[in-house]
């Protein structure tokens, strides 16, 4: 390899005198469209402003000295390798970013970088077709989350690819906001806001993912046509997986463990959260099935006209309380009769075929005693309490609208591990 004084692809006249290209730098070639930064620490803001492979050697590092972007990726069929960027702004207004990937660099790839900084990690702004892989995105843990920026933010994206990258300490882990057709996969995401958030996306495909310590792992709203498949969620806070108005989706083979209740603070933490592994929030004609939910404080809790849901085949296992149901229509949660395992069921299977004889309704007049005053839950499987629940069965003279389970599941159905990270 040689280093070279002027770059034989000239960056396009016109372009942005405030950032300086990458064609500036002692690159060194490998051949005519891959070329090599050697290790060193380059201050500025710069802009790949031709179609190249850039790969950077062990040891280089872009410092953008605490204002605009480090990097701004501008041409097509760019590929950015293996580079270290660090101190860029923190102007979120400004959309001040690691690696902001303008609409006009379509069919390029970002992989293999490692940013540490206070503002968007990498922003992608209306672009088609890139891929953003293999990525480290860490923010600065001393600001308040609500004054970080996140850490993958897509914005207007279509047939992208985000997959492999680790992300923490910024505000939520993966941003989707009026973005189809994408895909998220494998990515491990912890100690955020929200590990992944949906907004106004739609026909896109969220696979492999794990999300730790977040405040929601999973939150998806104002979408439709969403797959969410084989992600894992543990000790989350709050939330394990929330749909608000989501519709036509299909929530299959996930698995949510230990989500946490919330404590009100001043970072947001929501007072009252009871550690749900799933919230469904008025949301329409999806499949929920073959999920596991397990070890929170509460299994699922469903409100707001969310109906015409299938949600069968799940467990639901050693949560303080199964369910929350707040509407006024019965509900049925089972298919083709295949219900839902939950582990609290006391009900019997005399012909030995898998599915219990009495149907499951966790949400009974005494539930709603629970919910009423929280403090009864030191008494919930106590005989008082199992009493009551025999004689509200019995003698059914009051019974408020709520979830049933005709077909429960006497064991815990055979799930599929999920995929991705560390399964």
């Amino acid at each position: 390899m040689r280093s070279i004084e002027l770059f034989p692809i000239q960056a396009p006249p016109g372009a942005d005198q405030s950032l300086t290209s990458v064609t500036t730098l002692p690159l060194q070639r490998i051949t005519d469209t891959h070329w090599k930064l050697p290790k060193g620490e380059y201050k500025g803001n710069y802009v790949v402003d031709v179609p190249i492979h850039l790969e950077c050697e062990d040891g280089a590092v872009f410092d953008a000295q605490g204002t605009k972007n480090a990097m701004n990726i501008r041409a097509p069929g760019v590929v950015f390798d293996g580079c270290r960027l660090v101190n860029w702004g923190s102007n979120l207004t400004e959309m001040e970013s690691g690696i902001f990937i303008e609409r006009t660099a379509k069919d390029s790839k970002i992989i293999n970088n490692s940013l540490y900084g206070p503002g968007f990690g990498i922003w992608m702004d209306a672009v088609r077709n890139v891929r953003v892989e293999h990525n480290l995105v860490q923010g600065y843990e001393q600001l308040r989350s609500a004054d970080r920026g996140n850490g993958i933010h897509v914005f207007a994206t279509k047939n992208c690819l985000i997959n492999a990258n680790r992300v923490w300490h910024v505000r939520d882990g993966i941003y989707i906001e009026a973005a189809d057709d994408n895909d998220l996969t494998n990515n491990d995401l912890h100690d955020l806001r929200y590990g992944i958030h949906y907004m106004f996306s739609h026909r896109s495909r969220v696979t492999g993912n794990r999300t730790t310590r977040t405040r929601t792992g999973y939150a998806l709203m104002q979408s439709r046509q969403l797959t969410v498949e084989g992600n894992h969620s543990d000790h989350d806070d709050n939330y394990g997986i929330l749909l608000n108005y989501l519709t036509y989706s299909t929530v299959r083979n996930n698995h949510v463990t230990a989500v946490q209740s919330g404590v009100g603070d001043a970072e947001g933490h929501i007072a009252g959260a009871e550690g749900k592994g799933l919230f469904i929030f008025n949301s329409l004609f999806n499949v929920i099935s073959d999920n596991s939910f397990g070890n929170s404080a509460m299994g699922v809790h469903l409100t707001a006209g969310s109906e015409d849901n299938h949600i069968y085949n799940n467990a639901f296992y050693n949560n303080e309380q199964q369910v929350k149901y707040v509407a006024l229509r019965n509900q049925e949660w089972s298919h083709d009769g295949v219900g839902n395992f939950w582990s609290d069921y006391l009900g019997w299977d005399r012909n030995a075929d898998g599915i219990g004889d009495v149907p499951y309704e966790p949400n009974d007049n005494v539930d709603r005693l629970l919910w009423t005053y929280p403090q009864v839950r030191l008494l919930m499987h106590s005989p008082g309490i199992e009493l009551l629940r025999w004689v509200q069965r019995a003698f059914p003279v009051v019974k408020y609208p709520g979830v049933q389970d005709s077909h429960p599941l006497m064991r815990p159905p055979q799930l599929l591990p999920a995929q991705g990270v560390d399964s």
